[in-house]
């Protein structure tokens, strides 16, 4: 992989170079490219274990990225919503709102 602008790079590359470049080779590179899974099934698992861990930071990046993939702000929503009974409706509610300013800024 090149030095080319990466979201990892951007948000953290200056302070944590090695962290930045792992980012980038292991898990975009090797991990969500591994023939498992496809792109958009990576994209929901990763979602809900975010909505499920209370992971806040990384939310909106990836609920971003589950769009990107082909996953629809309903089936965002639907998952949000059957993650309530699972992972707690705090975490649900939280995740609620960070789709909400997602889908709004991607409207914009």
């Amino acid at each position: 992989m090149t030095q080319q602008s990466t979201v990892a790079r951007t948000a953290f590359g200056d302070l944590a170079p090695a962290l930045a470049d792992y980012t980038d080779r292991v898990l975009f590179d090797d991990v969500w490219q591994r023939p498992g899974l496809s792109p958009r099934e990576r994209s929901l698992v990763t979602v809900a274990s975010l909505v499920a861990l209370y992971r806040t930071n990384e939310l909106p990046y990836h609920l971003g990225r589950a769009l990107d993939n082909g996953i629809t702000r309903d089936e965002l929503i639907e998952t949000i919503t059957h993650l309530a009974f699972y992972s707690g409706w705090p975490t649900a509610s939280t995740a609620l709102g960070i789709a909400r300013r997602v889908f709004e800024e991607r409207a914009a």
